[in-house]
């Protein structure tokens, strides 16, 4: 399988891809939440290409390297994985090769947190927030970028089909072991 690398590793390689998307059930899809926006485009292949859950439709760049995906949040939230879904088969040159992920508050203090490298990848592709350290589960921030800084063939523009990130399923009791969804639950979930 693949590895993935952090600032103090050596960089990683991702090979294949996933055609299915499989996410774990203590996950939820965090990009409804945010602001989307790009550093360039194609006329009719923008932001909206990349969150409208259709395969065939994809974000193509227009422009110099790198190619930037912003993702904004109004309040500091949790992301723990981030998935693309390239497509080598289809797209060849314009087939990202090297992707950077960078969090901060703001495009003033990005900092990189992820830099991998993807061999012929062909569907969802998987990127774990997560540092070293297994207390680090997670990455709390007000905006996330995916900077595309090279592509395979040595392609000038991009493709990327979809993407999605997502954070922690939040337990809307705290030190609660189970996860009670309906308010009738809640109201009796405490032993007196």
């Amino acid at each position: 399988m693949a590895t993935e690398s952090s600032e103090s590793e050596e960089e990683g390689k991702i090979t294949g891809g996933n055609q299915h998307l499989i996410v774990e059930d203590d996950l939820r899809e965090m990009g409804k939440k945010a602001a989307w926006s790009v550093s360039s485009c194609k006329t009719g292949n923008g932001v909206s290409s990349l969150r409208d859950d259709n395969l065939e439709t994809y974000w193509q760049s227009d422009g110099a390297q790198p190619h930037l995906v912003n993702i904004q949040f109004q309040k500091k939230v949790k992301l723990q994985l981030v998935v693309l879904y390239v497509d080598f088969k289809l797209d060849e040159s314009y087939t990202p090769s090297k992707i950077c992920i960078r969090a901060g508050d703001g495009f003033h203090n990005l900092k990189e947190i992820k830099t991998v490298e993807l061999v012929k990848p062909t569907g969802w592709v998987y990127l774990s927030l997560s540092g070293n350290d297994p207390r680090e589960t997670f990455v709390n921030t007000f905006m996330l970028q995916i900077a595309v800084l090279s592509n395979h063939l040595n392609g000038r523009d991009t493709h990327v089909r979809q993407i999605k990130v997502y954070g922690p399923r939040l337990n809307p009791i705290p030190h609660q072991p189970f996860q009670f969804t309906s308010r009738e639950f809640i109201t009796y979930s405490t032993v007196r």
